[in-house]
């Protein structure tokens, strides 16, 4: 798998305008979130100058290139720039490059692409899209849900029920992100966002039945592109002889991509309605970050009516 985002992806979701429609978008890497505004460049100071950034050209060095720079001048700065292997430069506000910059672009193989968004904001959502895209991912054979704006990435063996409780909760009005693989990406120390693989999205399959279009059947309002994964429930066969949890005073983890996310285990028996257990589940796990644990407060209460009848 090739390094980097596809700076086509990156254009599309921004919205971008191409001024070198002949250069392929899909040939051109970006490798890195960071992103330059090259003023001291423009002016011929490149030391230092990181080229596997995009470049910005905002209102300041629109300005500085129209008022402070010759035609000949403007050139010669672009085409120093140019020299670089850059992913692309950018203007903002609607500026356009004239015709001997985009003659300078196609020789060099340098898209030149366009926004009519003010520089800082359009910077903040490119930062933003560039950590997305970048960030570590991995795939993981499960179902992923948002239950009361808590992501539920439910896991187990195939075949035992994942589909069918995501199937319930969107009935019972949560809204599906992934079923069978979810793409985990890592676009924070704290932060993991799941979607759905392009070709499997708003799908799910269910046994007996074949796959269903949820966005079709059950309405928009019920399907989302991308959720922070908050806890995971795993299911798993019932054993007689295996012992579970049943207060919940130590938490389990299971680690996704280095960062430790909440885990449940939970057993499967005839009866057991999975969908009000998940919709429990969020709430609770919901209630112990606003500081609330039950098993706590359990723990206290029983510590205090022992301590009571200690001293009678």
């Amino acid at each position: 798998m090739e390094e980097g985002a596809k700076l086509s992806v990156i254009a599309e979701k921004l919205g971008l305008k191409n001024f070198t429609p002949k250069i392929n978008l899909e040939k051109k890497r970006v490798l890195t979130a960071e992103v330059n505004r090259p003023a001291l460049q423009l002016n011929g100071f490149f030391e230092h100058f990181e080229e596997s950034r995009i470049q910005l050209i905002g209102m300041v060095e629109w300005s500085y290139l129209q008022s402070e720079q010759s035609r000949s001048e403007r050139t010669h700065s672009f085409q120093e720039l140019m020299e670089y292997d850059l992913p692309c430069i950018i203007f903002c506000r609607g500026f356009t490059p004239e015709e001997r910059l985009l003659k300078i672009a196609r020789a060099k193989n340098v898209p030149l692409l366009g926004t009519e968004r003010g520089t800082s904001e359009f910077m903040a959502e490119l930062i933003y899209t560039l950590n997305y895209e970048l960030a570590p991912m991995t795939s993981i054979h499960g179902v992923l849900v948002d239950v009361y704006g808590e992501g539920l990435l439910i896991t187990g063996e195939s075949g035992i029920g994942k589909s069918e409780a995501a199937l319930e909760l969107i009935r019972r009005g949560h809204r599906l992100v992934s079923d069978d693989v979810v793409e985990i990406r890592k676009t924070s120390s704290r932060t993991l966002i799941g979607s759905a693989p392009p070709t499997l999205r708003h799908l799910i399959e269910l046994r007996g039945i074949g796959i269903i279009d949820v966005k079709s059947l059950f309405g928009v309002e019920c399907v989302k592109d991308s959720q922070k994964i908050d806890f995971v429930i795993k299911l798993e066969d019932w054993r007689r002889e295996a012992e579970y949890d049943r207060l919940g005073l130590n938490d389990e983890y299971m680690e996704i991509l280095g960062n430790q996310v909440v885990c449940h285990s939970l057993p499967i028996r005839p009866g057991r309605n999975l969908a009000v257990i998940c919709e429990t589940a969020a709430v609770n796990h919901r209630q112990k970050k606003m500081g609330y644990n039950a098993a706590e407060e359990l723990y206290r209460r029983v510590n205090e009516q022992m301590s009571m009848a200690e001293h009678k």
